[in-house]
């Protein structure tokens, strides 16, 4: 299990596959690979966004992540994890999050995957100030719900 909180733009796929090649440990045992990558968007709450800064609390912040790892392995078959976050000033179409969860099976990966990435945005201690086009500033105050059901 990997946690990186970097200020450094990072490529998510090129990040997925040097971690994998690295995670010879693993071969054979792997049958599932869930990833998410969330990025930027140019848009919040109604307004265009040309910029965001993203701020963290140093140590507490891969301290939370890790919690939320292990949280995610009590329940399901987590093999091995990663997650990089990016902090400081962004812009649209940055990626910001890479979750990636290696399991025997479809099922732990895909739901692990997910109970990390929406833990990560309601626990974890990040911080986001959006440059709106208008120059102006302001804090986000809440994250949009990620459990949205089909129909």
């Amino acid at each position: 299990m990997t946690v990186i909180v970097t200020g450094a733009g990072f490529d998510p796929w090129q990040e997925l596959q040097a971690y994998q090649q690295a995670a010879q440990g693993l071969a054979g045992q792997v049958g599932a690979t869930s990833v998410f990558v969330g990025t930027m968007r140019d848009f919040n709450e109604g307004s265009g966004v040309q910029a965001m800064t993203l701020e963290h609390y140093p140590g507490m912040t891969e301290k939370q992540l890790a919690a939320i790892v292990a949280e995610a392995g009590r329940h399901w078959q987590v093999l091995d994890a990663l997650i990089i976050h990016r902090v400081g000033e962004l812009l649209p179409n940055d990626p910001i999050v890479l979750v990636a969860v290696w399991t025997s099976h479809r099922g732990d990966a895909f739901d692990a995957c997910r109970y990390i990435m929406e833990a990560l945005k309601s626990k974890a201690p990040f911080w986001k100030k959006e440059r709106l086009l208008s120059a102006d500033e302001r804090w986000v105050g809440k994250n949009t719900d990620g459990y949205h059901r089909a129909p």
